[in-house]
């Protein structure tokens, strides 16, 4: 015998057991999901992503692989591995070129505590036309390489320049600039600190005003000289817009080009003893026709670079005060 409990229930009542699972053609409540962001972020981004790819990543793959290649006479190439590397690591040329801009780097270097001293000084207070001596360096900075070079040439002229002059009034015989290996080089490495300094000045004015005035203040009240808060609360706390002005001018100082051929002059016999490594890469692609031993030069140039750029992020950790 049956009871009422046993008894199936009718379709669509509840049990007593427990809630009925939903049928399978009812609707079911849709469950709320964060919605992603979609495509906005990329509106924004894609058109930079698409630049570096197209401006800086695929040239670097394309040059990697012209360095490998060959080319004719008549134009065309040919696959020729690594024999572009081999001739260029044999080339005595290309040993002149690299210890030419790593002498105009070291030179240009040392304009960077010069800047630092200069710009301590228009960031003292109650200095008085301190806006137009910041204008006044940083304009041959922005100035064109070859309107620079007009005038320096001017100024080296071994027989009638004012450097010359200058040295003959303390007795010195100064040299013809800019037709003698080795000054030529020191030369341009001159005009290159000069035209920098006004740059690195603004990136180290803007990191003096990052400095908290108290601590000028406290280092007053125990007794601290100029000097000494210059050594102990300037150069510590102004050391990564040091690392900064450091990193960009190596970088500069590697790609150094046009300043030495509007200074020296395509038709100057010094300048095939004075040539930057990116005048080498420029003398081998677009004058001797030589793509793919140009390309190697190229990506040597880049593999320079990649490397000191490496090696300064890595000794920064000792001497960059990071707080």
């Amino acid at each position: 015998m049956t009871t009422v409990s046993d008894r199936p229930a009718p379709p669509g009542a509840p049990s007593r057991g427990g809630p009925v699972p939903a049928a399978s053609g009812a609707p079911r409540r849709p469950r709320r999901r964060t919605s992603p962001d979609g495509l906005w972020p990329w509106l924004f981004v894609g058109p930079l992503v698409a630049g570096i790819g197209v401006f800086y990543l695929w040239p670097i793959v394309q040059t990697a692989w012209y360095s490998l290649t060959e080319t004719g006479p008549f134009g065309g190439s040919a696959f020729a591995g690594l024999a572009n590397y081999v001739e260029m690591f044999q080339d005595p040329e290309l040993y002149v070129s690299l210890g030419n801009t790593l002498l105009y780097t070291a030179i240009v270097l040392i304009g960077i505590p010069i800047a630092v001293g200069l710009a301590s000084l228009l960031n003292l207070p109650g200095l008085r036309l301190a806006a137009f001596y910041r204008v006044l360096f940083f304009l041959p900075y922005v100035a064109m390489p070859t309107a620079i070079a007009m005038v320096w040439r001017v100024i080296f002229n071994g027989d009638f320049g004012l450097v010359n002059h200058a040295l003959a009034l303390f007795g010195v015989d100064g040299p013809y600039w800019i037709s003698t290996p080795g000054a030529a080089t020191v030369a341009v490495a001159i005009v290159g600190l000069w035209s920098s300094l006004g740059f690195s000045m603004i990136v180290l004015a803007a990191g003096l005003k990052n400095i908290p005035p108290e601590l000028y203040e406290a280092a007053e009240l125990d007794g601290a000289s100029r000097w000494r808060q210059f050594r102990s609360v300037t150069v510590p706390l102004l050391t990564p817009s040091v690392f900064f002005v450091t990193i960009v001018t190596v970088i500069a100082g590697f790609q150094l080009f046009d300043l030495l051929y509007a200074i020296l002059g395509s038709s100057n016999p010094v300048l095939t003893r004075s040539m930057s490594l990116v005048y080498f890469f420029y003398r081998e692609g677009f004058v001797n026709n030589d793509r793919g031993y140009a390309a190697a030069i190229a990506m040597f140039v880049f593999l320079v670079i990649g490397i000191a750029t490496a090696i300064q992020f890595r000794l920064q950790k000792r001497w960059v005060q990071s707080d």
